[in-house]
C-alpha cells in the first residue's frame, strides 16, 4: 500500500470511527507519477474503460459510454490525443495536444498556455504499455478545479488488479465511487480489496 492509499485509509477509518467526514481540503490531491515514462511505447489506441471525475455523478452513467483514446507523437515530440465515442448512431470525436514537461509522464494541455484560458495538466501514474494505463488530469479555472481519473486498456477487457489501482488513485485524489461514470461499480464489488 502506497502512502496516498494509506492516507486515504486513515481518513476513511477516522470517518468510520467518529462519524465525521474530514473536510475535503485534507484529502490528498496528488498521487505519484510514473518514473521513466516512455512516450514511444505509449502511442497507439487505448480503450477508456474506467472514468471518474469530480464533476461526475451516477446520473451521468446514462450519458457516457466507454470510448477510445489514440495517442500519437508529432514532430514536435508532443502527444496528439484523439477521443472517439458512440452517441446513439453517430460517432463524436474531440482532440487536443499534450505538451511534455521536464518531468516524464507529466503533460500540460496545449490550450492551457494561452492567456485567459483554463490551465490543464495530465499525468500518467502507471502503465505496462501493452495492457493498461492509469492517468489523471486536473483543469483549473476561475470557477474551480475539475479532476478526472482514466483507466485505459489496449483490449476491450478489464483486469481486476487494475480496477483496484484505479480505485486507489481516485480515492487518493479525493473522489469516491459515486464519481465513477463507467463501468457500473457494483459489478466490481466482488473483486475489490482495500487500497
Amino acid at each position: 500500500m502506497g502512502p496516498p492509499c494509506a492516507l486515504w485509509v486513515l481518513l476513511a477509518l477516522l470517518e468510520a470511527l467518529t462519524g465525521v467526514t474530514p473536510p475535503r481540503k485534507y484529502w490528498p490531491t496528488t498521487v505519484q507519477i510514473m518514473q521513466g515514462f516512455k512516450v514511444d511505447k505509449f502511442q497507439g489506441e487505448w480503450f477508456v474503460l474506467g472514468l471518474a471525475g469530480s464533476t461526475h455523478s451516477k446520473a451521468d452513467r446514462l450519458l457516457l459510454s466507454p470510448f477510445t483514446a489514440t495517442f500519437e507523437q508529432n514532430k514536435k515530440q508532443q502527444l496528439e490525443v484523439t477521443y472517439a465515442m458512440m452517441r446513439g448512431q453517430r460517432c463524436v470525436t474531440w482532440s487536443y495536444v499534450l505538451i511534455p514537461t521536464t518531468e516524464p509522464g507529466r503533460f500540460s494541455v496545449e490550450n492551457s498556455r494561452e492567456l485567459g484560458t483554463d490551465t490543464e495538466e495530465m499525468w500518467v501514474h502507471d502503465t505496462d504499455y501493452s495492457t493498461f494505463a492509469l492517468m489523471s488530469s486536473r483543469r483549473r479555472s476561475a470557477q474551480g478545479s475539475i479532476l478526472r481519473v482514466h483507466l485505459l486498456f489496449r483490449l476491450w477487457a478489464i483486469q481486476t488488479e487494475m480496477l483496484e489501482k484505479f480505485l486507489c488513485v481516485l480515492k487518493a485524489q479525493g473522489l469516491s465511487e459515486v464519481n465513477i461514470v463507467f463501468p457500473d461499480i457494483p459489478d466490481w464489488a466482488p473483486y475489490r480489496r482495500p487500497c
